[in-house]
Formats: C-alpha cells, sequence, structure tokens
C-alpha cells in the first residue's frame, strides 16, 4: 500500500533548502548563450522562471511529496566556461522540509535550458554526445524555530 508519511503532529518551523546542479554543454553552445543568440530566447531567464514555477507543482509531480507553503524561493542560472550551473533555494514554515521543491526547481531550470539549446547540441545522428546534466544535489537544508500559528 502506498501512502504519504504523516506530518500532522510535527509543529510548524522555519525550513530551507539549497539545490546545486549543472548543464555541461559545447563550448560554442555556452558561447551562444552568453551573446544572445540562442534562437528560442534567453535560456537563462526562461531557466529560472521554469524553476521558480516548477517548485510550486512539486507535490504534483513526487507522489509521496507533500505541499509545502513555500515563503521564499529562487534559482540563478551562470553560464561557465563548458556548463551552466544552477543554485535553487526553497524556504517555507511548515511541518516537512523543502529539499524536494529546491531540486525540482533545480532540475527544471537546467531541462529549460538544455530545451532551447538542444538544437546547438544535435549532432548528425540527433544525439547529445557532449550535453549531461548532473548532478543535482542538496548542498544544504536548515531547520529553525518553532512558530506560533
Amino acid at each position: 500500500m502506498a501512502r504519504q508519511r504523516s506530518v500532522g503532529e510535527k509543529p510548524p518551523v522555519t525550513r530551507r533548502a539549497v539545490a546545486v546542479g549543472e548543464l555541461r554543454l559545447a563550448s560554442a553552445t555556452v558561447r551562444a548563450v552568453r551573446a544572445g543568440t540562442v534562437e528560442k530566447g534567453d535560456p537563462i531567464a526562461a531557466g529560472e522562471l521554469a524553476g521558480l514555477l516548477a517548485m510550486k507543482r512539486t507535490p504534483e509531480l513526487i507522489p509521496h511529496c507533500h505541499p509545502v507553503r513555500i515563503t521564499g524561493s529562487g534559482v540563478e542560472l551562470r553560464p561557465s566556461a563548458r556548463s551552466v550551473k544552477v543554485r535553487a533555494y526553497a524556504e517555507a514554515v511548515d511541518r516537512t522540509g523543502v529539499e524536494m521543491e529546491a531540486l525540482v526547481g533545480a532540475s527544471v531550470a537546467l531541462l529549460t535550458v538544455w530545451d532551447m539549446v538542444k538544437y546547438l547540441e544535435k549532432d548528425g545522428r540527433g544525439l547529445y554526445p557532449t550535453t549531461s546534466l548532473g548532478p543535482v544535489r542538496v548542498e544544504s537544508k536548515t531547520k529553525g524555530a518553532t512558530r506560533a500559528g
């Protein structure tokens, strides 16, 4: 039987999680991202927005994930020489953590970039020989003081 773990007896506390990850790309693709010449538009702006939106939908994607009231979140994408790096955070005052939200935000941000640049990454067979996503991981998480109400 599948079921969610009960968190009803836990008090609401301040929680924060940070997830980081990387999308490795060809150097020419990163140059196109930096130059603003990607045909679909700005993958950095689109990826950051997509990551924020994805965090809010996490319980719809992960069956055992409780809905949490996100009180703050952010996604930052940065191109480097051969990749785009992400740092995503989620904050809440709730009964369960927000690491899944941060991980989903980071992953969707990078997947959005991949989607926007995939035409630059494909080889003659339609594959992606230099493109890879990951690792995406939880860099930190904190659990603060109990809050009333």
